[in-house]
């Protein structure tokens, strides 16, 4: 509810900014995933950061601390990973609700092929 009332008071308090959308622009939705390995000197833990975009405009973004402490590079890369899946899944579901139809599968870029190939190897569970 507190949330909601803040995304009001800015509406509110800034009507003319938004998304824009070119009408060349594909609303192809992109996510970019990425971590750094233990870089928290007092607790060890990673932090994982993910940014989506919709066509050319950025939509959602997000940095956090990882709740645990990753024992190598790939393993905090791939919590970053599912992390951006997790996001791009619920981003998809929002889209729905806006009627906003996305028949393309969601593209997440990231740098670390170890984590890519532990991602891939996971038997689908749905």
């Amino acid at each position: 509810m507190l949330a909601g009332l803040h995304v009001l008071k800015f509406l509110k308090n800034h009507p003319g900014q938004g998304l824009f959308f070119s009408s060349s622009s594909s609303l192809n939705l992109k996510g970019y995933s990425d971590s750094d390995w233990g870089a928290c000197p007092d607790t060890m833990r990673s932090t994982t950061g993910i940014c989506f975009f919709l066509g050319t405009s950025l939509i959602s973004w997000k940095s956090k601390k990882q709740t645990v402490v990753s024992r190598s590079s790939s393993e905090a890369e791939y919590r970053a990973l599912a992390q951006a899946t997790c996001e791009g899944q619920w981003l998809l579901y929002l889209l729905k609700d806006f009627h906003i139809n996305h028949a393309s599968p969601i593209i997440i870029y990231r740098d670390n092929k170890s984590a890519i190939h532990i991602y891939c190897s996971q038997p689908c569970l749905s």
